[in-house]
């Protein structure tokens, strides 16, 4: 007999995944389809980092930076492996936001979330304090230094639907979902595998639309669903320049048009820049950075800096389109961060549409959706809130507990050098072992592709993390494409290529590990 699932989702973001790990973990049978890879869209674009929004605070969303301060500490403590405190330095520029101001501003997001583990604000002089050295001498002597957190972001999504799956959860990838109509109060969902055209229907009690940027294209899809809310397609594009300064704390930088600029620590020796906002029209898959955004981002960071970062000096960029609640304001800076549901039910079965959002309050939006659709679901009553105290896979360790990891795989595996055992600890936490396995030498761990990638690497992100193309591996389950010749990367498509027509990869993970 055909199984009808309690929920499918459309959609393998941060939302889409999150949905289906509390869901699972409620009891619910679950299936979730992405037409391409995990993360692939939105969630991967993101500046990294789990924070309230200092600047929205001028907008008075106070609720949203509320529940995002709460959140931060949440999700460091469940995955303290990709997710670490960060410090950042916020000069003042004399003629733009008033001291004053700035000092209410950190006030509030010292005290609005309840903080407990992370530091409070200080404020800094920039004459002899270290993270003045970076910036234009002269030009800046007051700062203030708070606390936000920064995030593997494409790591969390994978590591939310593989914990879902491992709570019982169907997820697919490179599965498009081409139709979804209703029948005798059930969802028929056609999917189709973009890598081999099979078709088949799914069947569910409940749909949940989290596809982002295509959330108006999915109801579009034989629904018969009448949203009422529309999304708003922003671009925010990065660019990454190699390390400018050789502390560890970053800088929030403002600017003349009112938005600010981030300058994160990242990948060790480089430094990410960014965000833009721009309104964008056309494909969400087809994004990319401008020129005029890249020399934006280089003149606003050389506002602040005694070296000023010009287009070459740029190694790397990446934009994504952030699907936002169309509120109807006239600039994209100031288009709300919060979320919006749509639950339509005028057929019988009832559809849950997602607008807007932001990396840092996934966790929550998954409860409330869930709970928007409790009455139609069979799954037990939650214990309210169990995705904050359960780890996600591989976090289950103490959050100041990473250095001792890595030592604990130097010295267990004394042929990793220490930057290897860092990156397997810091991507993989306590999992790490699991591709390490019983290896007593570097050959034991097969074919070596460049920047500590190797065999037995790749085979775990293909049986364990929905990994079938290089890209998959070099920069969503990690960044060493920064790392990585254009030949080494095709090599490890090759291997993938070889590796899948013998062993069967398919974008169909489901049952525990």
């Amino acid at each position: 007999m055909e199984q009808i699932f309690d929920l499918a989702i459309i959609g393998g973001g941060i939302n889409g995944c999150g949905i289906a790990r509390d869901a699972a973990g409620r009891g619910n049978s679950v299936f979730l389809c992405e037409m391409n890879d995990l993360a692939s869209g939105t969630s991967s674009w993101s500046s990294k980092l789990i924070h309230g929004g200092l600047r929205y605070l001028e907008y008075y969303e106070f609720r949203l930076v509320r529940e995002a301060l709460i959140e931060r500490e949440v999700l460091w403590q469940i995955a303290p492996h990709i997710i670490r405190p960060l410090r950042f330095v916020l000069p003042h520029h004399n003629g733009l936001r008033p001291g004053w101001l700035l000092r209410l501003g950190l006030f509030l997001y010292d005290y609005l979330g309840g903080r407990k583990l992370l530091p409070p604000t200080r404020s800094l002089n920039l004459t002899r304090d270290e993270t003045g050295l970076p910036l234009a001498p002269g030009r800046f002597t007051k700062g203030f230094e708070y606390s936000d957190c920064f995030v593997d972001d494409a790591r969390l999504v994978v590591l939310n639907a593989r914990d879902a799956v491992e709570r019982g959860a169907v997820i697919r990838t490179r599965t498009r979902a081409i139709e979804a109509t209703q029948a005798n109060g059930i969802w028929q969902i056609v999917v189709e595998n973009t890598l081999t055209h099979a078709r088949e229907t799914i069947t569910a009690r409940a749909l949940i639309n989290a596809a982002g940027p295509w959330v108006e294209d999915v109801l579009a899809r034989g629904t018969g669903a009448n949203a009422r809310a529309k999304v708003r397609l922003v671009k925010g594009s990065h660019i990454v320049v190699p390390r400018l300064f050789a502390h560890d704390r970053a800088y929030t930088f403002q600017n003349a048009d009112g938005r600010v600029v981030f300058a994160i620590p990242f990948q060790d020796d480089f430094t990410l820049i960014g965000t833009t906002d721009q309104d964008y029209e056309g494909d969400p898959a087809r994004v990319k950075i401008s020129d005029a955004e890249i020399e934006y981002l280089c003149a606003s960071a050389s506002e602040y800096l005694a070296k000023p970062i010009t287009p070459k000096d740029v190694v790397w960029t990446y934009a994504g389109v952030r699907p936002l609640y169309d509120d109807g304001v006239s600039e994209a800076k100031a288009a709300t961060r919060d979320y919006v549901f749509e639950l339509d039910t005028s057929g019988g079965a009832p559809m849950l549409s997602i607008f807007g959002g932001k990396i840092t309050t996934y966790r929550r939006l998954s409860e409330e959706a869930i709970e928007r659709l409790e009455s139609y679901l069979n799954g037990k009553k939650a214990e309210e809130g169990w995705t904050a105290g359960s780890p996600l896979p591989g976090g289950d360790l103490d959050i100041a507990a990473l250095p001792a990891l890595t030592n604990e795989l130097l010295r267990d595996y004394p042929f990793l050098d220490h930057g290897h055992a860092s990156r397997l600890a810091h991507a993989y936490g306590t999992r790490a072992r699991r591709i390490l396995g019983l290896a007593k030498s570097a050959s034991d761990l097969g074919q070596w592709f460049g920047a500590t990638l190797t065999e037995a690497e790749l085979k775990y992100l293909v049986a364990q993390e929905w990994a079938v193309t290089a890209e998959d591996v070099v920069w969503r389950r990690s960044k060493l494409g920064l790392r990585l010749s254009a030949a080494e990367m095709a090599t490890i498509d090759d291997w993938l290529a070889g590796y899948g027509s013998g062993h069967a990869i398919r974008p169909d993970i489901r049952g525990r590990a």
